[in-house]
């Protein structure tokens, strides 16, 4: 005979409306007379209101909510005086109580709503919007796509925010993508022709020549009466170049090490306790996953500081690391952790939110600056290696080994690496100048700027109080107190160019978020619920 207990009964939330029921404690109750149901089956509950409170069915839409509401606070009111009576020492941890099992959904689902409708407040009055996009995929295998947008209103106001999140169940072609961006901007009822670009993190489907989702974003645009640029994410082209420094002669017997010492927990327990015992600098070595920005330099570096007692400990366990001993190769493996302690610095000025694309730029060419007072330095008869820390420490620890003879090569590497630099970052080379006239308008020659800008930029830079102000202003605040009639277009230039991403960061950072809270033990998150979550986490 079938149990009732094994029919997986549940409280359904639109009995509290419909009904007046509510569920405490597996059981479920009348809001209005306190009796309970035996069964979670509709046709009770309905049975059971029918009878006895058919006269509530006058109250409808607004003033029904509102009774469910009164009907709820009289039943906190009168449990709270019953805990006052009998454990009153417990009066706050029954205040914190939720009556339904899904109050926190239904929350967050509330929240994440009025923020949806502040957005599509604020995207009205948006002159200019960029949008940001990125693709992965959850723990149950659905594509999730994010689109962050990024406006600006005319008084120089900046918005970022997540605009939404798109889960695809089929394929994730260009076309796919485009499909899913378009109902996210259409529904936020937003002007294509306020688009003035789109960044992703280079992948096929999403910057293909033909049919790839900037370049259909793109044609989009140009088809409504506007003009968007592409680009590819600054920190995914940094990462991409600090690649291109392979040097696998010193990082697999690194990685080869760091695994043999990490892979079996007996050995990496004795490390470790070898590590406590000579009250090592660190307690460990660092796993290195290629994926992680900053991975590599951070596994480099604790390697690097760690060799002598890592050379040590292979000692004891029968597997000597050869190479520890080879001043070149030293050499190498110091000038690799100081080049990629560089990479690091500027990768992580790149990370952030609300980073304007003239603040990214400056770093990016920083960078590149820093580059060739490195080539020059190495190059010299006498290299410098100030700026090479590990490398000049291993150059004093071997003097009679010939090892500067080395510093030309790494010279050669570094010009590699700044060539590099210079092919990858060309989207963003090729908006130099705007990038220039809005950051660095005064420096700026009037001949040089686009012929609509010119009558303005002669009349700023004969403006003192102008020039003043933009030495103690930030630039956001400076362009937003230039007269709107007088600089008509050097604001909207100024207006374009903050509603630019100039990174994919966001989106990186919400994936984390995505994996913390769609884990393996909590794969049936819905995907509009997993949605509201990122909504208020961003």
């Amino acid at each position: 005979r079938r149990k009732v207990d094994s029919e997986g009964r549940r409280f359904q939330d639109r009995w509290k409306v419909e009904y007046f029921f509510t569920e405490i404690e597996n059981h479920c109750v009348c809001l209005i007379c306190q009796e309970t149901v035996a069964v979670y089956k509709e046709f009770n509950v309905k049975r059971h209101y029918q009878s006895r409170h058919s006269t509530y069915d006058k109250l409808t839409g607004h003033d029904r909510s509102e009774k469910l509401k009164q009907l709820e606070a009289v039943l906190i009111e009168c449990v709270m005086k019953m805990v006052e009576n009998i454990c009153p020492e417990k009066k706050q941890e029954f205040a914190n109580i939720c009556l339904a099992r899904n109050t926190v959904a239904r929350r967050i689902e509330e929240i994440s709503s009025d923020i949806k409708r502040q957005l599509t407040s604020k995207g009205v009055d948006f002159d200019f919007f960029s949008i940001a996009c990125d693709e992965s995929t959850d723990l149950s295998d659905t594509a999730q796509l994010l689109i962050f947008m990024r406006g600006v209103d005319d008084e120089m106001n900046v918005t970022e925010e997540l605009l939404d999140l798109q889960s695809l169940t089929d394929q994730t072609r260009g076309k796919d993508l485009f499909v899913s961006v378009s109902s996210a901007i259409d529904d936020m009822k937003l002007p294509w022709n306020k688009v003035t670009g789109i960044i992703t993190d280079g992948a096929p489907a999403m910057v293909g020549e033909r049919s790839g989702l900037s370049t259909l974003i793109c044609n989009k645009v140009i088809e409504e009466g506007g003009k968007a640029i592409k680009l590819h994410c600054i920190i995914h082209q940094q990462v991409l170049c600090a690649k291109h420094l392979k040097y696998d002669h010193v990082m697999k017997p690194v990685l080869k090490t760091i695994n043999f010492i990490r892979s079996k927990a007996l050995c990496h327990r004795q490390f470790k306790q070898f590590l406590l015992d000579i009250q090592a600098e660190y307690e460990d070595v660092l796993y290195h996953n290629d994926v992680r920005w900053l991975s590599r330099g951070s596994a480099l570096q604790r390697f690097y500081s760690l060799r002598k007692e890592i050379g040590e400990f292979l000692e004891t366990k029968g597997q000597p690391m050869r190479e520890l001993s080879d001043p070149i190769w030293l050499a190498d493996l110091g000038f690799l952790v100081d080049i990629t302690k560089h990479l690091n610095v500027l990768n992580t000025s790149l990370q952030g939110k609300d980073a304007a694309v003239n603040q990214l730029y400056s770093h990016l060419k920083a960078f590149g600056t820093k580059l060739q007072l490195f080539i020059r330095q190495l190059s010299q008869t006498q290299p410098n290696t100030i700026h090479f820390s590990a490398l000049q420490e291993i150059m004093n620890s071997f003097p009679q080994d010939n090892i500067s003879a080395q510093t030309s090569r790494y010279a050669a590497d570094i010009a590699s690496l700044a060539g590099e630099l210079k092919w990858r970052f060309q989207d963003f080379a090729a908006i130099e100048k705007e990038i220039s006239l809005f950051s660095s308008p005064f420096s700026v020659d009037p001949d040089d700027a686009p012929d609509q800008l010119q009558l303005e930029l002669i009349e700023q830079h004969c403006d003192s109080e102008l020039c003043s102000r933009h030495q103690q202003l930030s630039l956001v605040n400076f362009y937003r107190q230039l007269d709107k009639s007088r600089f008509q277009e050097i604001r909207t230039l100024a207006k374009k160019m903050l509603s630019l991403f100039g990174s994919t960061y966001m989106c990186e950072k919400t994936f984390s978020a995505m994996n913390f809270n769609k884990n393996r033990v909590r794969t049936r998150l819905s995907d509009s619920h997993l949605r509201d979550i990122l909504r208020i986490k961003t």
